[in-house]
């Protein structure tokens, strides 16, 4: 286990009981923990019960004067992501570890949330665990080295996958790619491609975020438009 201890936000349940659920968000590069807490409101209201945590990657951004990175990007060697998002893999499971102690939940009751970079670390994390997560959520993501998932899948559980088709910085065509190995191996996926969206999470795609949140977590089911 990583010696590295992360640190960041964190929004107790609005319904000052007990949390019966735990979601996780994780930044995208160049960014903090501060950047996707600003969405727990949205989750709190129709989640009252739930504690939220954001943390802070445990690398300075090496792009940029302010930030963290979860790992570096300034080479697009796959290799070299590769062996960044498993060396930031344990230090983050570490983490999850220590939230999910510290409210007394079990995995099945954790929802893994993530931004562009974060997006890669959840596809990473959440199909190694001996336990399944209740859900996955990947904005802007990418399923790094896809081709390894056939050894290393551990256990399944449902995906949102979300991208705008105007994204310039990770390929709108990581949807797709994403969701072909996710079904070949039965995980399954909800996806919604947005619309002229670029780079980031707009207000359909928190509103469908909440909505799976409240499915996965046994509340009710998604509401079509």
């Amino acid at each position: 286990m990583s010696e590295i201890t992360l640190s960041g936000q964190r929004h107790e349940p609005s319904s000052g009981g007990p949390a019966k659920e735990l979601i996780v968000m994780l930044h995208g590069l160049g960014a903090d923990g501060q950047d996707l807490i600003g969405l727990a409101p949205y989750f709190a209201n129709a989640l009252p019960d739930a504690a939220i945590v954001s943390p802070d990657a445990h690398q300075p951004c090496d792009m940029a004067p302010m930030g963290r990175q979860w790992f570096s990007l300034q080479s697009r060697d796959q290799d070299l992501i590769l062996d960044g998002v498993r060396t930031a893999a344990p230090i983050i499971e570490a983490y999850i570890a220590k939230e999910m102690a510290h409210y007394n939940l079990s995995a099945d009751r954790v929802l893994l949330m993530g931004f562009s970079q974060g997006a890669m670390m959840v596809y990473h994390i959440g199909f190694r665990q001996k336990k399944p997560f209740a859900g996955m959520m990947c904005f802007s993501g990418m399923l790094v080295a896809s081709d390894l998932l056939k050894d290393d899948l551990l256990s399944r559980c449902p995906v949102l996958a979300i991208h705008g088709d105007a994204d310039e910085v990770v390929p709108p065509e990581a949807l797709p790619a994403a969701v072909k190995v996710m079904t070949e191996h039965e995980i399954t996926v909800y996806q919604q491609m947005i619309s002229k969206l670029g780079h980031g999470i707009d207000e359909n795609g928190i509103r469908m975020g909440v909505g799976f949140a409240i499915e996965t977590l046994g509340y009710s089911p998604i509401e079509d438009d």
